[in-house]
C-alpha cells in the first residue's frame, strides 16, 4: 500500500467522521436527535412532541444515556421497547432495550411502580420521599374516616394504602440544617403524625359485618375514597384525568381528557389521553400544544383531586357545588359534570386573579409558587396530614405591620405550643435548595432568597430592598405587599379596621391565622350521608387492591381500562345535609392557632347487611371515653376540621362576622336555635291540633338521625359542653376556648370604642395608660361592665346638665363682665377724685 493511498484512505476516514458528527449536531440542534430513526420513525411516532426541548438538561441527559441502547432519540430510556423495530407495533412493543434496565415496554414511565427505573435515575429522592407522601399512602383521609366509626386507633395513624416504612431514618431528604431539625424536633413531639411505618388498609370481613358493622368503613374507604391517590391512575371521568405517579402532576391533561398533539398515533376521539407529550414542571420547562405556549403545573392539574374534602382546588378558583347547574347554556342544557359535580362561581382566591408586577390585567400564582417540593413530594418522612409537610405561612411573604418577613423569627406562625425568640430573626438564604438548583429555574438571588417557616428558602421569593418579588413558575412576576411598609406608609386600604385588627389588637397576630380573617368564604358541606350496601351481590371497584396490584410494566389493575380491575363486596354512595359558603366556623387548629373549621367529615352511617336488612341507619360512632371532650359516652365522631380554605381576598371579614356571630363562636347558627328535630321521625301530612297523623297511610317525610339534637355548625353549648369533634390528627386542635369566646362576645359589643381604645386619639391613649398605671384598667366582665354603666352615667349626666351648667356659666360670665366694667368705672372715677384732691391740697 503506498503512502500516498494511506493518505487518502485517513482523509476519507476523517472526512466520514466530520460527516457523522455534522449528521449529530444537526439532529442535536432539531426537535430530536435523529429523526425517522427507532420510536419516531415514519410508520411510529414521528410528529410526537418532545418529552422536554432537545436542548434541555434532561433532554441532554437522556440521549447521553439512550446511546447505548441503539436509540439516539432517547425514548427506550423511559419507555422501554425496541428500538429497532419500526413495521409491527407489538414487536417494537415488547422486551428491553440492548443495556437497557427496563424488562418490558412501559406505557406510564411515571408510574410509583417502575418509577424508580424511569424517573428515578436522575430524581431518587424524589420517587423515595413520593412513595411516603400522603399524596400516596392517603393515611390521613383514612385515619379521618375511621376516626368517624368509632375512633378504632384513637390518635394513631396505622393505616396507609400500602405497606411501606421509612427506611432512611427520621432526617428528611430535603431542607436546611434549620429545616431538618425543625421537622425532627416535630416528629418527637407527635410521633402519632409522623409513624416509622403504615400497614395497609384491610378489608371488611362480612361473616362478623352484622357484630361488626363499624368494618364497613374500609369499604367505604377502599370503594370510594381512595381513587386520588397518585398510585392509581384514577376516575376516568370529564375532570379527573389523570396521569400516575410522578406523571399525576407533571403530564398535562385536559378535564376533557383528549390528546391534542402532532403524532398521528395517538386517537384524538378517545378520552383519557394527555393533552400533549411534555412535562411541566418549573418555568424553564415550557409545553407548547395548539400554538400556544405554557410553563409551570396549571391549577386545574392540582384540582383534579384536590376538588373533595377541603375542596381547596376548585375553592381557590372560586368554584363551589351547586346541585342547580343553572344557567342553562345555548343548547339550553343544563352545565357540563366537572369532577361528577356542577358548580356555581362564588369569588376566586386574590392569589388567582392578581396582577402582576408589570402590571398585567390576567393571570395569577400556581399552586407550586407558594407550596414547596416538601410540600408536594414529601420530605422523605412518613407524614399523614397536610399540615405536618406544610411549611408556609402568610407571614413568610407578607410579614406583619411591626416586621418584615426576615425579621421574623423561625416557627412563626407555625408554632405548635412551641415558645419562639422573638429576637433571633431568621434572615435571608443565600441560595435555593440544591434540588432547586439542579432540576427547578434559578432566579437570581438581588438581596437575600426569603424563608419558610421551617427555615427553607423560597428559591422564587426574594428580597429587592423592601420590597419582596415572587417569580410565578407560569412566567410572571409579582411584587408581594409587605405589611410593614403600609403600615409606615399608613396606605391601608380601611385604615381605621386596619389598624384595629392588625395593630391595636395585637392579639389577632399572635393567636389567629391570617385567613381566619381574609378568606373570602368557605365551602360547607354538613352532614356526609354514607350508606355501604352489601345486598344483592353489590360490587365496587377496589382502588387500594388495585394499586397493589402492578405489574412490570408499572401498570396496575385498574389502569389499563379494561375491566380487570379488582372488585369488592359492598356498594357505597354519599350525600349531604346542606350546604353554606358563609363564613365559617372559628376553631383552633394543630398549630394552637384561630383557624376557620369547616366539616371534615361528619359522617351519618347508614350499612346495609348481605340479606337486605339494615344493620345500622343513620348511626353516629363515638370516640372511646374521655377523648374530645366527650366523658364517658366519648365524643360524637362527627369532625369539623381546621381549614385554609384557600379563597384569600384583601378586605377581611367584618368584626361583627366574629365578635357578635354565635355561629363562628361555635354556638350555631343564632345560638343553634335550628334543626332541633333530627332526633325523631317527621310526618308531614294531615294532622290533628295536637299533632297526631290521621291517615293509616303516613309514611316518615324525614328519617331521624337518633344521636343528633343540634344544628352540624354547632360546636359547643353555651355552658362549655362540646357537641363533636374539632380536627381529628392533632391534640392541640379543638373549639374556641371558653376564655376566648367569653371575650370575644364581650369585644362584639364594644367595636365601636374599641376603634380607638386603648391607642387613638393622644387624649384615650393618655387616659389609658393612667388608668393602667393607677391599677384601674378592667380585667373581668363585672370591673369592665361597671366602668362602662358608670362612663354611660357620666356621658348622660353631661347629655342632659352640660348645656344648663354651659347657660349658666354664660350667664354668670356675662354678670362678670357686667360688674367688672362697673367696678373699673367705679375704680376709675375715686382715682381721678384722689387726683383732684391732691392737687387741691397742694
Amino acid at each position: 500500500m503506498t503512502a500516498k493511498i494511506m493518505k487518502r484512505r485517513t482523509l476519507l476516514c476523517f472526512f466520514l467522521v466530520l460527516v457523522i458528527l455534522f449528521t449529530y449536531s444537526i439532529a442535536w440542534c432539531s426537535d430530536y436527535p435523529v429523526s425517522g430513526v427507532g420510536c419516531i420513525a415514519e410508520e411510529c411516532h414521528a410528529s410526537i412532541e418532545p418529552i422536554r426541548d432537545h436542548d434541555s438538561e434532561m433532554s441532554l441527559q437522556i440521549y447521553k444515556r439512550s446511546e447505548k441502547m441503539g436509540d439516539p432519540n432517547g425514548c427506550v430510556v423511559c419507555h422501554g421497547g425496541n428500538p429497532h423495530e419500526t413495521k409491527d407495533k407489538d414487536i417494537a412493543h415488547k422486551g428491553a432495550p440492548d443495556g437497557g434496565w427496563l424488562e418490558v415496554y412501559v406505557p406510564n414511565p411515571g408510574s410509583m411502580w417502575i418509577n424508580d427505573k424511569t424517573c428515578g435515575l436522575c430524581h431518587s429522592n424524589h420517587v423515595y420521599a413520593m412513595h411516603r407522601s400522603t399524596m400516596n399512602t392517603e393515611a390521613g383521609k383514612i385515619h379521618g374516616a375511621t376516626w368517624g366509626w368509632g375512633a378504632p386507633t384513637g390518635y394513631d395513624h396505622i393505616y396507609g394504602n400500602y405497606d411501606i416504612q421509612d427506611s432512611d431514618g427520621p432526617e428528611p431528604v430535603f431542607g436546611t440544617d434549620i429545616y431538618n431539625k425543625y421537622t425532627q424536633r416535630l416528629m418527637k413531639k407527635f410521633p402519632q403524625i409522623f409513624p416509622t411505618e403504615l400497614k395497609q388498609l384491610p378489608e371488611a370481613d362480612l361473616s362478623t359485618i352484622t357484630e361488626k358493622p363499624e368494618q364497613a368503613v374500609f369499604t367505604y374507604l377502599r370503594a370510594e375514597c381512595l381513587r386520588c391517590h397518585v398510585g392509581v391512575k384514577g376516575r376516568d371521568r370529564r375532570g379527573d384525568h389523570r396521569g400516575m405517579g410522578c406523571s399525576a402532576c407533571h403530564i398535562p391533561y385536559s378535564n376533557e381528557g383528549y390528546y391534542e398533539g402532532s403524532d398521528e398515533s395517538i386517537p384524538k376521539d378517545k378520552k383519557g389521553h394527555m393533552l400533549v407529550h411534555s412535562i411541566q414542571s418549573s418555568r424553564k420547562a415550557k409545553v407548547t400544544v395548539n400554538g400556544k405556549t405554557f410553563s409551570g403545573i396549571p391549577h386545574e392539574t392540582c384540582a383534579t383531586c384536590h376538588n373533595r374534602g377541603k375542596r381547596i382546588g376548585v375553592s381557590y378558583q372560586g368554584l363551589i357545588e351547586s346541585p342547580y347547574g343553572t344557567p342553562f347554556n345555548a343548547e339550553g342544557q343544563k352545565q357540563p359534570k366537572l369532577h361528577t359535580k356542577q358548580y356555581m362561581f362564588i369569588q376566586d382566591d386574590l392569589h388567582h386573579s392578581k396582577k402582576s408586577r408589570e402590571g398585567n390585567p390576567e393571570g395569577g400564582l400556581l399552586c407550586q409558587d407558594c407550596h414547596t417540593t416538601n410540600s408536594m413530594h414529601g420530605n422523605g418522612n412518613i407524614s399523614t396530614t397536610t399540615l405536618a409537610n406544610v411549611e408556609i405561612e402568610c407571614s413568610d411573604c407578607h410579614g406583619t405591620p411591626d416586621s418584615y418577613p426576615w425579621e421574623l423569627p423561625i416557627g412563626f406562625g407555625d408554632e405548635f405550643g412551641n415558645e419562639l425568640n422573638a429576637d433571633n430573626p431568621r434572615g435571608l438564604g443565600a441560595s435555593p435548595l440544591e434540588i432547586q438548583k439542579e432540576y427547578g429555574t434559578f432566579f437570581p438571588s438581588k438581596d437575600g432568597y426569603l424563608l419558610t417557616a421551617r427555615g427553607n428558602p423560597f428559591g422564587n421569593v426574594v428580597r429587592d430592598g423592601d420590597e419582596v418579588i415572587i417569580h410565578s413558575a407560569g412566567g410572571l412576576d409579582f411584587r408581594i405587599p409587605l405589611l410593614k411598609s403600609i403600615a409606615q406608609n399608613n396606605s391601608w386600604k380601611n385604615p381605621e379596621l386596619a389598624k384595629t385588627a392588625k395593630i391595636r389588637v395585637k392579639k389577632h397576630l399572635q393567636t389567629m391565622e391570617c385567613y381566619s380573617c381574609h378568606s373570602a368564604w368557605a365551602p360547607q358541606c354538613y352532614g356526609c350521608h354514607i350508606k355501604v350496601d352489601y345486598s344483592e351481590g353489590k360490587k365496587s371497584v377496589d382502588w387500594v387492591k388495585s394499586g397493589n396490584l402492578s405489574f412490570a410494566d408499572g401498570q396496575t389493575a385498574e389502569s389499563k381500562r379494561d375491566g380487570s380491575a379488582p372488585q369488592l363486596s359492598g356498594e357505597s354512595s354519599e350525600s349531604r345535609t346542606y350546604l353554606r359558603w358563609e363564613d365559617p366556623v372559628l376553631g383552633i387548629n394543630g398549630e394552637g392557632r384561630v383557624s376557620p373549621i369547616i366539616p371534615g367529615c361528619q359522617q351519618i352511617i347508614t350499612v346495609i347487611g348481605p340479606d337486605g336488612e339494615t344493620i345500622v341507619n343513620s348511626k353516629i360512632w363515638r370516640t372511646p371515653p374521655d377523648m374530645e371532650g366527650g366523658g364517658t359516652e366519648g365524643q360524637r365522631g362527627i369532625d369539623m376540621a381546621p381549614a385554609a380554605p384557600h379563597t384569600s381576598t384583601r378586605e377581611a371579614r367584618s368584626c361583627i362576622s366574629c365578635h357578635a356571630s354565635s355561629k363562628a363562636l361555635g354556638y350555631g347558627t343564632h345560638d343553634g336555635r335550628y334543626m332541633k328535630k333530627f332526633i325523631t321521625d317527621l310526618y308531614v301530612d294531615v294532622m290533628t291540633s295536637t299533632g297526631e297523623t290521621i291517615s293509616n297511610q303516613s309514611v316518615v317525610q324525614i328519617a331521624a338521625i337518633p344521636d343528633l339534637p343540634m344544628d352540624l355548625n354547632q360546636v359547643v353549648t353555651r355552658d362549655g359542653k362540646q357537641l363533636q369533634t374539632v380536627g381529628h390528627h392533632w391534640p392541640g386542635s379543638g373549639p374556641l376556648t371558653t376564655a376566648q369566646r367569653d371575650n370575644m362576645e364581650r369585644i362584639g359589643i364594644c367595636i365601636a370604642c374599641h376603634q380607638d381604645i386603648p391607642d387613638g386619639t393622644p387624649s384615650i391613649a393618655m387616659l389609658n395608660r393612667i388608668g393602667k398605671l393607677a391599677g384601674m384598667l378592667p380585667t373581668t366582665d363585672e370591673e369592665h361592665g361597671g366602668l362602662v354603666q358608670n362612663i354611660n352615667r357620666t356621658a348622660a349626666r353631661l347629655e342632659v346638665y352640660g348645656p344648663i351648667a354651659g347657660m349658666i356659666a354664660m350667664l354668670l360670665f356675662g354678670m362678670f363682665l357686667i360688674i367688672r366694667r362697673k367696678m373699673k368705672t367705679l375704680f376709675t372715677g375715686i382715682l381721678s377724685r384722689i387726683e383732684r384732691f391732691r392737687r387741691h391740697s397742694g
